[in-house]
């Protein structure tokens, strides 16, 4: 599967936070892609194997049938069993060759960068995107130290696959990624944490049009 530099345009992430159960999770995430989010990522870190597979199916059917791309934060195995589009790792996380080799060909991997080497690398394994940062200081991950916007430029610069910048990313600030040479944004409060996910969602998609390359 070849990924569309325009599905990265809103890259949404879920954060169970702003959900009072899975059923209004899936409402959020529908919200979204009706916004404009071409690709959401599911993240869960607390639910067992067994609730965490019950809610990625229900999620990839959910994407499938609203045209957006499913992707799956960290867990090759439930990716692979509920037959989403893609996984996304972190630089702690199986390496994205190997998770390659478990996938197969005919899925995404997005891998987290913060450097240009990390970038390459990930490239080179077979990475379809990636997403870096942190671009601002965030509340979702308090132990990521936001980067340079010379960074992302060199980072945007060295590979040849999408790029899009995460972290503390909200429609007051997004335009300060304007000339960064990027293809999106991902966001997590800037949608989920909003009363009306809709509306946040297609403000925060005009705006990113604005600074996509």
């Amino acid at each position: 599967m070849k990924i569309d530099p325009r599905q990265l345009r809103l890259y949404a992430v879920t954060d169970r936070a702003w959900a009072r159960d899975t059923e209004h999770l899936m409402e959020q995430v529908a919200a979204a892609i009706d916004g404009g989010a071409g690709l959401v990522q599911l993240r869960e870190k607390h639910l067992d194997e067994a609730a965490f597979l019950a809610e990625a199916e229900r999620f990839v059917a959910l994407c499938r049938e609203k045209g957006a791309v499913s992707i799956i934060n960290d867990d090759v195995d439930i990716a692979a069993r509920t037959g989403a589009d893609g996984v996304h790792v972190g630089q702690e996380d199986l390496a994205a060759g190997r998770v390659r080799e478990l996938l197969g060909p005919d899925k995404l991997i997005g891998v987290s960068a913060h450097s240009v080497e990390e970038a390459l690398a990930a490239q080179a394994a077979g990475a379809d995107y990636l997403g870096v940062g942190a671009a601002f200081v965030t509340g979702t991950k308090t132990d990521a130290t936001p980067i340079t916007r010379e960074t992302i430029r060199a980072i945007t610069a060295a590979v040849d696959i999408p790029v899009v910048a995460i972290g503390g990313i909200s429609a007051g600030n997004i335009l300060e990624l304007a000339d960064c040479g990027l293809d999106g944004v991902a966001v997590v409060s800037a949608l989920f944490a909003q009363p009306d996910v809709r509306a946040a969602a297609a403000e925060l998609r005009a705006l990113s049009d604005r600074i996509a390359r």
